[in-house]
């Protein structure tokens, strides 16, 4: 029986901006567009989540439930970057890893032996492992298929774990409202209230006739599997990694060149270890600064040969930071390597290194 694990980030972008932001932390935050204007959400905290604020509602009507509330401009490159970073944790529990979005993801874990092959010491640990690296919360749902394991996430919601097994699969879904299904968007879901239909046990309970003339043969014969806990879809693996890298943020901003080189010597080792861990050659490095401000710079270099070694990469990670300003406090540095080849690496052009 298959072991599926699904991981989703909680409250991702709002999180992400109280972790940032020591003052928005605990506060009714919003991500998303000018509410004196056309805006819409993006995300909310769950302390705005309190006040009926979700997702895709106008920054207008947010503003009017919580007048107190906190609204921010989404900061996409930098949910990008922790997701990846995410990602590469998953990576660490298995190779077959499907993301849905920045902020969850499917693992088939059933091949995995690692935690004593459990998927809940699985899950448990990657919980721990994002926490400790990112500072944020997920939930994982645990079951043995994708549509189980996704509405096991969203019960024990924020920072949960649910485990679902295969012999108390039905009566959880009997008990479900159609809503909660995943796959039954609002359109479905009140065409099956109009048919009075509103819980898993009446979906079941419906001939698998009557679905397919509502809602045609595909999602007519999907409709009746779910509702018998029966979802055969696979967790496709389609994921190309693109880039590795790490990055710290300091507990005070710093400005000194020499503690900063420090820093970044310290994540070019660790990026480089990843790299090497899992057998790529790199061609391009990027360094990244976020300054006390929250704006951020990137700064590249690119070798028609990979990387030999963390002393190579190291001496064009100086040459970029010298191209950095200075003038403002730094919060953040970041190491990347991307642009892969799966070539043996050739002796390197003595143009390639610069002079330390």
């Amino acid at each position: 029986m298959r072991k599926i694990i699904h991981l989703d980030m909680d409250a991702f972008f709002a999180s992400i901006e109280q972790r940032d932001n020591p003052a928005y932390q605990n506060k009714p935050l919003i991500v998303g567009g000018n509410p004196n204007g056309r805006g819409v959400v993006a995300a909310a905290s769950y302390e705005a989540r309190r006040f009926g604020i979700r997702s895709a509602m106008s920054c207008f009507e947010a503003k009017q439930r919580c007048p107190e509330a906190i609204f921010v401009p989404p900061r996409f490159e930098t949910y990008r970057t922790v997701s990846e970073q995410i990602q590469e944790i998953m990576a660490q529990l298995s190779p077959i890893i499907e993301p849905v979005s920045l902020d969850e993801a499917y693992l088939d874990v059933s091949q995995q032996d690692s935690h004593q092959g459990s998927a809940t010491l699985m899950a448990t640990w990657l919980k721990d492992e994002i926490h400790r690296q990112t500072h944020l919360t997920a939930s994982a749902g645990i079951s043995y298929n994708k549509m189980l394991a996704k509405i096991a996430s969203d019960i024990n919601k924020p920072n949960g774990i649910t485990l679902i097994p295969p012999n108390h699969a039905q009566a959880l879904i009997d008990a479900l409202p159609i809503e909660k299904f995943h796959g039954i968007g609002k359109a479905s879901a009140l065409k099956l209230h109009q048919a009075n239909i509103y819980r898993g046990l009446q979906l079941r309970q419906t001939p698998i006739e009557h679905l397919v003339a509502m809602f045609g043969n595909k999602r007519g014969k999907f409709y009746h599997q779910i509702a018998h806990g029966i979802d055969e879809r696979e967790v496709k693996a389609t994921r190309v990694r693109k880039s590795i890298g790490s990055e710290t943020t300091f507990a005070e901003n710093l400005q000194q060149a020499e503690v900063l080189l420090d820093k970044i010597f310290q994540q070019n080792q660790e990026a480089f270890e990843i790299l090497q861990h899992k057998q790529f050659q790199a061609h391009t490095i990027t360094l990244k600064i976020k300054y006390a401000d929250f704006s951020i710079i990137t700064r590249s270099h690119s070798l028609k040969t990979p990387f030999k070694d963390a002393h190579h990469s190291f001496l064009w990670l100086k040459k970029l930071f010298e191209q950095v300003p200075k003038e403002k406090p730094i919060r953040l540095v970041g190491v990347t390597f991307s642009n892969f080849s799966k070539h043996a690496p050739k002796q390197p052009s003595l143009f390639d290194e610069p002079s330390a």
